[in-house]
């Protein structure tokens, strides 16, 4: 055969299908059809068309084969060359097909004397719901133009057995066996808690209404103008950029760039236009191509890039198709959990909190942005959840367990019953604890234990008076850094951080100076000098990003001084190593100061410095630093993965070490005897302390504030009121000094005893 383009090839075939889908015969002769012209056009000697039907892949038509095969033939998706096709979604093309370990014989086709095999699936909404083969008898891979053209024709064979209703009605509309009863999903628990709602799909599923073109010049100057509109779309990304000259962000979006300009993608889809498929149906036959390939790359960086491919894709697609919104935009109806493959905290910000129940992330880390804001929103998170798109629908009801990662999707009765016991269970005591408000947290021996909460969005601050919380010991400030496209104007820091303090009135605030890089990067903000980190968590960030960065740093200097004229401003400053550190960020305040009096500027009536100690080395220097703060803050999270040398964002370490480790204690009790001769306030912040037990176990070292999420603030003072301070003291010394095998279950059980409930 002479080959011809691709585009030719496709065309060629779809002239002919055009002729066979418009006669009056059923669909099984048209079928039959099909594969002759198929097998004819490309010179094959064998065509096939297998069709999902009953949760297996049935032999519809062939040319070539036994013709008593059809109809009789099923593989189940998975097994041989056809099923790994379909179970893949994935292209094969094999000289030898007897070579594939996954070749499966089935002597009633009669398909021994065939040594050639090429297959690809035949994918509607994403789902394989058929598959259509090739086979000759002499050894050879079939030519690429051959290959597009199977893949173009696969596209159209999805529309036309959907319509004739060649396969189940589920299939048809991309519903697995998994889509329709009751399934159970596993993930990685993000943020804790329990929600119950409707899926919804954070990018609703573009559906192509038209695979075949009818005027193929209309649909070429639709991608033309969906194209300009995507470039004008990425230029606009990058001129938004304020902040930094070069670096990771400027290296992300050059790469868009470089796809959203790259004349091969842009000519891909114009070949495949040119082969009579609409701009929609063009985009998506090319991008089934990117996914193929990205099934088999092993590069981590390469498989990135493909992602990016991926994304402007899917942008635009929802260009060509005027499917532009996101399901915030569109507004949620009802209780909803939120689904998407990965999510920034500001499209997070965009849901009304009313609503939005839960979320499940197809990636996500416990360390991401978004995965920080939601747990400051109280939502739980779900993420590296497997197999979403193939088991969930929009609008299936969920029951989301954060606490242990698990998804129930169409759950049966008995399942939602007991989940909504549970649910009201924590309703009750929740308004228990929330009946906790007005009372002060005291010991049984009268010691008052200072209980405060984290905070860092504006719509965290009524939650003061809603847990009559003593103030917020820590604000994190980088949270408006976080949601934000560009770096925070001064004018616009200023006015947060004086809302804050209006907000809380008498009581006091700790604002903790920005906490960036890391777990943290702004894509606006230049990077270590644009190099890749392996160890971001130990690398540029926090003090050490703002001490270099000092613009960044006088910028929120001067923004709090301002804000606090006439109050008491308390800062702290991140993930202090060394002395010299804190003494360094502290000269930066002492400027800005300066220059606000000779501005004669409102000035705050006094100034308290602090560090936060997540260092372990900090921890050998305390005697020098201690004389200089007015107080102390132990950021138990990052403490817990430096002093174990472990990642809490790896998947296998994250529930690996235990706070109530005699390693942590001992370390927190020899902190509580550092400082205690300088008389400053010590708190710990961060998870540890707004957990029942862990926060027992810090009341027995010595450590009297605490600083904690809202939802922890009733839990806590109910615990610490049924405390006697001098028994639990003395029990920590005891087990200290010599630990049980597990500290864990000796401090549960001393709970216990006396009617302590720490679950």
């Amino acid at each position: 055969m002479v080959l011809l383009s691709a585009a030719a090839a496709a065309r060629a075939i779809l002239i002919s299908l055009h002729e066979v889908m418009a006669s009056r015969s059923g669909p099984q002769a048209k079928l039959n059809q099909i594969v002759e012209v198929i097998g004819a056009k490309l010179d094959s000697e064998v065509c096939s068309i297998y069709l999902l039907r009953e949760g297996m892949l049935e032999l519809f038509a062939t040319r070539g084969l036994n013709q008593a095969a059809v109809h009789v033939t099923r593989l189940a998706v998975g097994e041989g060359l056809v099923g790994t096709i379909a179970s893949n979604i994935e292209t094969l093309n094999l000289a030898e097909a007897a070579a594939h370990p996954d070749f499966a014989f089935r002597p009633e086709t009669g398909e021994e004397k065939f040594h050639s095999f090429a297959g690809v699936p035949i994918v509607r909404r994403e789902r394989a719901v058929g598959v259509v083969a090739v086979q000759h008898v002499d050894p050879r891979r079939y030519e690429e133009v051959e290959i597009e053209a199977l893949q173009t024709v696969a596209m159209v064979l999805s529309e036309m057995i959907a319509n004739a209703e060649l396969i189940d009605a589920e299939d048809a509309l991309g519903v697995s066996a998994q889509q329709t009863g009751p399934e159970r999903l596993k993930g990685q628990p993000l943020v804790k808690g329990i929600a119950a709602g409707l899926a919804v799909y954070h990018q609703p599923r573009v559906t192509i209404e038209q695979i075949v073109a009818e005027d193929t010049e209309a649909e070429r100057q639709r991608v033309y103008l969906a194209f300009d509109r995507m470039r004008e779309q990425i230029d606009r990304m990058a001129s938004q950029a304020e902040f930094g000259v070069g670096g990771e962000h400027e290296e992300v979006l050059e790469t868009y760039r470089m796809f959203a300009y790259d004349e091969g993608w842009s000519r891909r889809i114009n070949e495949a236009i040119d082969s009579g498929l609409t701009a929609e149906a063009a985009i998506e036959r090319v991008q089934q191509r990117t996914r193929m390939r990205m099934r088999q790359i092993d590069d981590p960086l390469l498989a990135d890039r493909m992602h990016d491919l991926e994304d402007l894709s899917n942008r635009l697609l929802r260009i060509v198709s005027g499917q532009l919104g996101t399901a915030a935009s569109m507004g949620l109806k009802g209780d909803a959990i939120l689904i998407a493959r990965n999510l920034g905290p500001a499209e997070l910000l965009e849901y009304d909190r009313r609503r939005l129940k839960g979320v499940i992330l197809e990636e996500g880390s416990l360390t991401s942005h978004v995965v920080i804001v939601a747990r400051a929103m109280g939502i739980p998170v779900i993420g590296r959840v497997r197999g979403l798109r193939g088991c969930v629908r929009d609008g299936d009801q969920l029951l989301v367990d954060g606490d242990q990662g698990v998804i129930d999707v169409r759950p049966l009765p008995a399942r939602t019953e007991a989940f909504e016991t549970r649910f009201a269970k924590n309703r009750e005591r929740q308004a228990h604890y929330a009946a906790m408000r007005d009372v002060e947290p005291v010991t049984r021996d009268g010691t008052r234990i200072s209980v405060m909460i984290n905070a860092g969005l504006r719509d965290d601050l009524p939650m003061l008076g809603l847990t009559g919380a003593d103030g917020i010991g820590l604000f994190r400030t980088e949270f408006q850094f976080l949601v934000s496209a560009t770096l925070p104007a001064r004018e616009r820091q200023t006015r947060l951080y004086r809302d804050v303090l209006d907000a809380a009135g008498d009581r006091p605030v700790v604002f903790r100076t920005v906490d960036i890089g890391g777990d943290k990067v702004l894509p606006y903000l230049r990077h270590n000098g644009g190099e890749a980190e392996e160890n971001p968590a130990m690398g540029w960030r926090a003090l050490r990003v703002a001490l270099e960065r000092d613009g960044l740093l006088k910028v929120q200097a001067r923004s709090l001084l301002e804000a606090a004229g006439g109050r008491t401003l308390n800062v702290m400053f991140p993930m202090v190593t060394e002395p010299w550190e804190f003494d360094a960020a502290k000269a930066v305040f002492d400027g800005q100061l300066a220059f606000l009096k000779k501005q004669k500027k409102p000035l705050p009536e006094a100034i308290r410095f602090g560090a936060m100690l997540e260092v372990p080395a900090l921890a050998e220097c305390l005697d020098v630093l201690a004389p200089k703060i007015s107080f102390l803050s132990i950021g138990t999270n990052d403490l817990t993965q430096f002093l174990f040398a472990a990642d809490r964002a790896h998947s296998k370490l994250a529930e690996r070490y235990d706070w109530l480790s005699p390693a942590i204690m001992r370390f927190l009790r020899r902190v509580v005897q550092s400082v205690a001769p300088y008389g400053i306030d010590l708190t710990v912040c961060g998870e540890m302390g707004g957990r029942r037990l862990e926060a027992l176990a810090l009341l027995g070292l010595g450590i009297t504030r605490l600083s904690i999420t809202p939802a922890a603030v009733g839990p806590v003072k109910e615990l610490v009121r049924k405390v006697n301070l001098p028994d639990i003291a003395s029990a920590m010394s005891g087990w200290l000094d010599a630990p049980p095998p597990n500290l864990r279950a000796a401090l549960s059980e001393w709970a216990c005893q006396r009617g302590i409930e720490c679950d």
